[in-house]
């Protein structure tokens, strides 16, 4: 593998404006964006709009908010490719004149019947090169009625290669290889012409995509060479399968970025996982973007498919959620806390947080759990009372309650007058906690009785119980 010089690295992210922007672009985003700015290079983000019956204005946004979300900052752009429309066709015209280019006539009927003749022959269908121009070639009379395609004159002899960056050398023998569409009939160019045009434009000296492009890259090198070029270094990402092996999809649950946003996933989790999903640094599983930029480099990326593991992703953020003060954390999950009816102003959330966070592995997690301190208490079921408010029980919680009216509150006073009133009716931890747990909260499980029993507050507590 040719390694990257510091002054010349110009890497892309080029996705399509059709949808969200799913975890396999965001992951070919983030190695395309670490490896500019470990190289101290520069990182282009590019929006190829040319599919103007699919591409929104919705789907621009929901690429800009995903990349911002985790933080992938471009250097330059984001530049449109619809914006460029007099450039592309500049650059036909050139390769027309040159003879790299040539104009077809055949309609899609006669292509399709070029192609069943190559198929009942045991050929690969293709076009057969009938408007191609060759040395003492009589072409077929220019149809009245149509308009032309423009076709990229493909090498007919040799051969295609490059070394790829992942995969290593890749050849394509240019027999296989038919005359690229470049131009459709209105004149507006294709997909693939506008990556070369815009590869060259920008300087680009690095490709990471998804293989699911390795297809196009000798055609993309041919045209490349046809101009005077010079040729990026490419290199093809494995696709990312679900827990089951089969590919990524909505099956498996969120595909999109902004959906594990919404789900309560840290963006700089996000970016450990997604940065471990296809490449290593030893042993190492945690560490954040200043380490990943410092390791980060081709070599290290796998060759192999990598496999979405959720448990995994939530043991991540699990981590990274406890590396956030309990005030930062409290800042974030607020907004989930509210948007489910809490009522910030009972408990203090920082305290809410540093008790529970260890329960939870999302913020979304964290704010159903601490929903306990900011929401009306639940209404316990007929059959919970029945099972834990036995007769011992009720006199030991009209014990505590008048007792706790004189209480200093605190967690270790809560606790030595639970411990007391214990003792004083012979009874064990569970036959007063759970108990005081269905009065105060509805629930019969909680983090430690006396820590809820504190951030609740006395005044709470006390109408509770008595109400109870």
């Amino acid at each position: 593998m040719t390694q990257a010089s510091s002054a010349t690295v110009r890497t892309r992210f080029a996705p399509s404006p059709t949808g969200y922007l799913h975890l396999g672009g965001a992951r070919t985003a983030l190695y395309s964006w670490a490896y500019a700015r470990h190289h101290k290079g520069t990182f282009v983000l590019r929006i190829e709009d040319t599919d103007v019956e699919r591409s929104t204005p919705e789907a621009v946004q929901a690429i800009l908010d995903g990349m911002a979300w985790l933080g992938l900052d471009a250097d330059e752009g984001p530049f449109y490719q619809m914006q460029r429309m007099d450039r592309y066709r500049e650059v036909v015209g050139q390769l027309l004149a040159s003879g790299h280019a040539y104009h077809c006539y055949s309609s899609p009927e006669e292509i399709e019947a070029m192609r069943e003749k190559a198929r009942a022959a045991g050929l690969k269908p293709r076009y057969d090169g009938t408007w191609r121009p060759e040395p003492g070639k009589v072409l077929p009379s220019v149809p009245t009625d149509r308009k032309p395609v423009v076709r990229f004159r493909n090498p007919t002899e040799g051969s295609t290669g490059w070394n790829d960056l992942i995969k290593g050398p890749i050849v394509f023998s240019n027999t296989e290889l038919d005359d690229l569409i470049i131009a459709r009939p209105d004149g507006t160019p294709t997909y693939n012409f506008c990556v070369v045009v815009d590869d060259w434009d920008m300087r680009i000296t690095h490709v990471l995509r998804g293989d699911d492009h390795v297809n196009n890259t000798p055609r993309q090198i041919n045209i490349l060479r046809a101009l005077g070029a010079p040729l990026p270094q490419y290199g093809h990402l494995p696709m990312i399968l679900g827990p089951d092996g089969q590919k990524l999809s909505k099956r498996h649950g969120a595909v999109s970025v902004m959906d594990y946003d919404r789900q309560g996933y840290l963006p700089d989790a996000m970016i450990n996982y997604l940065a471990r999903l296809g490449w290593s640094h030893g042993d190492d599983e945690l560490f954040g973007r200043a380490e990943f930029v410092a390791w980060f480099d081709a070599q290290n990326l796998s060759r192999s498919a990598a496999q979405w593991d959720p448990q995994k992703l939530n043991w991540v953020n699990a981590h990274y959620m406890r590396q956030l003060s309990d005030d930062e954390l409290a800042r974030r999950v607020a907004p989930r806390i509210t948007a489910r009816g809490g009522d910030l102003a009972l408990a203090s959330l920082p305290a809410v947080v540093a008790l529970v966070k260890d329960r939870a592995e999302t913020l979304e997690q964290l704010a159903d759990t601490a929903m306990l301190f900011f929401g009306k208490p639940e209404q316990p079921g007929e059959e919970l009372l029945l099972q834990h408010l036995t007769e011992a029980a009720r006199q030991a919680l009209a014990d505590f309650t008048s007792q706790a009216d004189a209480l200093e509150w605190s967690r270790e006073s809560i606790s030595a007058l639970i411990k007391q009133v214990l003792k004083a009716h012979g009874l064990k931890m569970p036959q007063l906690a759970i108990p005081l747990r269905l009065a105060v909260t509805g629930r019969t499980q909680t983090p430690s009785i006396d820590a809820v029993l504190e951030i609740i507050g006395k005044e709470t507590v006390l109408t509770r119980l008595r109400q109870f």
